[in-house]
């Protein structure tokens, strides 16, 4: 069987393109937990895999002599909510099932024993059976578990707390609960409408293990198993671009080489060398198709704790974040925003940074008229004179109206340029984005493909006035400099916006060439 990149579901060695999955966090450090009794989380964005880990963990601790390893998962028990005793009923299935699947030897076969549980307490008192008839500890990973809700996801915390206590000859040596948040983030709404915090039902949780994205070197390696298996070669240059690309997103790593080496007919040839302007297709293909990992974005940026934060970032503000500390720390952990050390929170990879604006602005693009053939030049090149002055007029028309339909608003005169730049150079073209929080500024690289495998590459800055129109073009012009350094362009456009009311269209609509530190940079006013 020919094994391919995997975008769905858990790895499986036989079939697909793989990284060790015990290499991808601190196994002796998760041995140490076990061995002191602990139970901890295990959380990371998904589609990040954590449930290959898992059952690779699952598997190592049962090639050992100390325990038996037995791996779940709950998410079937969503769809009852707050029916406690359902979503109970749903997780004894899955303990049964998972045991019949297993080697793990029990002293007899009836384990369920109904005249044992009552009330709301039937999977503490079902686990605990379990491990009595046990003849080495349990290790019980629990995956999913933030996929339960309201007062269903507070009882199984809670019998778990009550359980605690008779580890390990009645209870679980320990416990891995694992998710996409950790459980300090879970707000659970009860039926009675009250607020309860994760780490106020569940306050025995040793750690909180974030499993992290691969590295530039694991991404490489991964994609050289397919040459291994097929002899096909990837050009050194793709493996940078993969990693500027998805910064290692296991998800977004997998469906870029999907993408190249089985998706993209052409390339089913393995005679066929990978290039770096097949990744960048490969890219844009993922991104136009909305595939089901990206397409998840749009709701997560409906959320307020994300709204709080994504909306100053892509507004390019100096102002501290909306909401509070939390909400960052949230956002961080579903994997959109990231930050080094000593600089500022940014979009986590150059997908997300596409992926976001276009999802915000998706509904306003498949509503503008724009065609790109008004603003080619005979050669094929885009004339971003004619470009610019075609904002300006569509800005002075249509924005009040349409920034209205934003939900992020904060952000809507950077979204709608690049609503309007996005419609112009679909079709082949890129537009790489860059913005942080406290860079008040917001950069867009434009790529434009014309005549014969020839590449146009034009800087846009946008930025809002802040202070005064003298302070914001003066930050302006050294930022635009920068980044025509950055980019290698000839010159470069710095766009700025007049959110004053006050202020009549006509002293906001204006154009300025000027000459700084040797470059050319054309001044739009909005």
């Amino acid at each position: 069987m020919q094994k391919f990149f995997n975008t769905a579901g858990p790895v499986n060695q036989d079939e697909h393109y793989k990284l060790d999955p015990l290499s991808r966090f601190d196994l002796e450090d998760i041995e140490f937990l076990i061995a002191q009794k602990k139970y901890f989380i295990m959380y990371a964005p998904r589609q990040t895999g954590k449930t290959s880990c898992l059952l690779a963990l699952r598997e190592y601790l049962n090639s050992q002599d100390d325990y038996f390893a037995l791996y779940i998962n709950v998410e079937a028990g969503q769809a009852y909510r707050n029916n406690i005793d359902a979503v109970q009923r749903v997780i004894i299935k899955e303990i049964e099932e998972q045991l019949k699947q297993s080697d793990i030897p029990l002293k007899n076969n009836d384990i369920y024993e109904p005249e044992s549980l009552y009330g709301f307490s039937y999977v503490r008192d079902f686990v605990a059976n379990l491990c009595r008839m046990l003849s080495k500890p349990l290790v019980l990973m629990i995956d999913e578990i933030d996929a339960l809700v309201g007062d269903s996801l507070i009882s199984v915390l809670r019998q778990i707390r009550a359980g605690y206590t008779s580890r390990p000859e009645s209870f679980p040596q320990s416990i891995i609960l694992c998710g996409v948040r950790d459980v300090k983030d879970y707000r659970i709404h009860t039926s009675g409408q009250d607020i309860i915090t994760g780490g106020s039902a569940f306050n025995i949780k040793a750690r909180s293990l974030k499993l992290g994205n691969f590295t530039i070197e694991d991404c490489e390696n991964l994609y050289l198993e397919h040459t291994k298996e097929t002899g096909q070669i990837f050009e050194e240059d793709c493996f940078p671009l993969v990693w500027e690309y998805t910064e290692g997103q296991p998800w977004l790593v997998n469906a870029l080489g999907f993408e190249i080496t089985f998706e993209m007919k052409k390339n089913r040839d393995r005679s066929v060398h990978i290039t770096p302007q097949m990744i960048k297709s490969a890219k844009e293909n993922l991104i136009m198709r909305r595939e089901t990992h990206l397409d998840q974005l749009s709701d997560k940026l409906k959320e307020e704790r994300v709204h709080n934060v994504i909306s100053y970032l892509l507004a390019s503000s100096d102002q501290a974040v909306g909401g509070s500390n939390d909400d960052i720390e949230y956002v961080m952990d579903l994997g959109l925003i990231t930050k080094e050390v000593g600089s500022n929170y940014r979009i986590s990879n150059a997908i997300y940074k596409e992926v976001i604006p276009r999802e915000l602005t998706l509904s306003i693009q498949g509503s503008m008229t724009e065609d790109r053939l008004w603003y080619l030049n005979p050669d094929g090149r885009l004339n971003m004179e004619k470009l610019m002055q075609g904002f300006q007029n569509f800005f002075r028309k249509n924005s009040e109206s349409w920034i209205e339909r934003f939900d992020y608003k904060e952000a809507g005169p950077q979204l709608l340029m690049q609503a309007y730049l996005q419609r112009i150079v679909n079709g082949g073209g890129f537009i790489n984005r860059e913005y942080g929080l406290g860079m008040m500024r917001t950069d867009l690289h434009v790529q434009f493909p014309y005549g014969d495998n020839q590449w146009q590459e034009e800087v846009i800055e946008l930025k809002i006035i802040h202070d005064s129109y003298e302070q914001t073009l003066a930050k302006g012009l050294t930022q635009t400099s920068a980044y025509i350094d950055k980019c290698g362009t000839a010159d470069g456009h710095l766009v700025i916006f007049n959110r004053d009311t006050d202020t009549s269209w006509d002293e906001k609509i204006t154009y300025n060439l000027h000459h700084f530190q040797g470059k050319d940079i054309h001044v739009w006013g909005m």
